[in-house]
């Protein structure tokens, strides 16, 4: 009997293991956080959110939004866990990331088609006939790693940065007050409110702060909707002010005006415990995140429960050594699913684990494999990273679909398309 081994248990490999249970073909997911984590994993589950807690936008005019909607189609883990551990977040879909971990795991585990192997793969047996999906991430290192460089000829490289996560009673409600941007929403975003001479004072510490030195850094590597906020700074005195500090839609109650500028905390779980300061990816050393912080209005006494680190992100040439199917194109039982494949962003990485699990199961089942129609989010992605002249990391964007100016109507055509889709392969293959 076939199996289908998936190496690592992030968001595309638990993807590729629920699609495939639920067609009920055995699956062994290889996982090597109990035995040793990778520098940004803290927790043992499934699915483990290491940079923001937030899947992005709702809304059909965003392409997340588009992006979501026709996976949930397709009757998506990620996006059912996402739902069901949602906290506030206006129109993003934001998650506790505990509680969204949890439910992912249970869920896999709760079927009798998973199996878990906690072991640290260190090169896949691709010769038994089984079938053998790649999921480890952009941080994949060791001897899997070089593995992976022997079949693909090598890496492309690019760095990522998370933000610090702070303790919600350490934050001054004298000072800082809730709200949404227009007043659109529920009060769901905590706002430290900046006048001309704070930011100012911020911006001057912070582009002079003392930063980790990072092996072969090249400020050209990195992801630009990663970029750490110093780094901003560091591109002009009001780049914050026009990017993640902008203060436009929010009038601060305590004045009655809108403030200089502004940061924005988010919920990271469901008890609202926790916030993270949105927009503060940062590589800057620990005692000097700390200094930073605190001199936030509101933020002075902020007791950091996880500091912000940079870390180094690595994909493959995928237009060159896989198909369309996300399978390399030398070894036909092996396949890669996630960002390691060169999309960017936690849906995006759930979706190539979606659409590799469907692929494997109507292989395994003897039927002909399936492509997303490229006039839908979904397809426009595949096509773009097993296409591309020259791939770069690439996230959801209405630049992938034709007719794009109307994002509303394109976005309602490409639901339309993935449904007709969707019918004709479920439902009437």
């Amino acid at each position: 009997m076939f199996k289908v081994h998936v190496v690592g248990a992030g968001l595309a490999g638990s993807e590729v293991a629920w699609q495939l249970a639920k067609r009920k073909i055995r699956v062994v997911i290889h996982e090597m956080k109990k035995i040793r984590k990778s520098p940004v994993h803290v927790s043992d589950d499934f699915a483990e959110l290491v940079c923001s807690n937030s899947l992005k936008s709702i809304e059909l005019k965003n392409a997340e939004g588009l992006l979501k909607e026709e996976m949930i189609l397709w009757d998506s883990l990620i996006l059912k866990c996402a739902y069901e551990s949602r906290v506030p977040a206006g129109k993003a879909l934001a998650v506790d990331r505990n509680g969204f971990s949890k439910c992912v795991t249970e869920k896999l585990l709760a079927t009798s088609f998973v199996d878990v192997k906690w072991e640290e793969v260190q090169s896949p047996d691709v010769d038994d006939g089984d079938i053998v999906v790649i999921a480890t991430g952009p941080t994949t290192d060791g001897k899997l790693a070089e593995w992976i460089k022997s079949v693909t000829s090598g890496f492309f490289n690019f760095f990522d940065a998370i933000a610090p996560i702070i303790d919600a009673n350490s934050i001054d409600m004298d000072i800082c007050f809730v709200g949404d941007r227009y007043g659109v929403g529920s009060g769901d975003y905590i706002n430290c409110p900046m006048s001309r001479d704070e930011y100012e004072r911020f911006w001057n510490e912070l582009v002079n702060a003392q930063v980790i030195e990072m092996e072969e850094f090249d400020r050209k590597m990195l992801f630009e909707r990663c970029q750490p906020i110093e780094e901003i700074a560091r591109s002009g005195k009001d780049a914050m002010r026009y990017g993640p500090l902008r203060p436009v839609g929010l009038i601060n109650p305590h004045t009655g005006k809108e403030p200089y500028a502004v940061i924005q905390l988010r919920k990271e779980n469901i008890e609202g415990s926790m916030y993270n300061i949105v927009g503060f990816q940062t590589r800057l050393k620990w005692g000097e995140q700390k200094r930073i912080i605190q001199l936030i209005p509101g933020l002075q006494n902020a007791q950091i429960l996880r500091y912000g680190v940079m870390h180094r992100n690595s994909y493959i040439d995928s237009p060159r050594v896989l198909d369309e199917f996300l399978r390399l194109k030398t070894m036909p039982n092996v396949f890669f699913a996630g960002q390691i494949t060169g999309v960017e962003g936690y849906v995006e990485s759930a979706m190539t684990g979606m659409y590799v699990g469907i692929n494997i199961s109507r292989m395994l089942s003897g039927k002909p494999m399936i492509t997303f129609p490229k006039d839908t989010m979904c397809g426009a992605l595949v096509h773009y990273i097993t296409s591309a002249s020259e791939l770069k990391p690439m996230y959801a964007n209405f630049g992938l679909l034709a007719g794009r100016k109307d994002r509303e109507k394109t976005a309602m055509r490409s639901i339309e398309t993935m449904k007709r889709f969707f019918e004709e392969v479920e439902l009437n293959d």
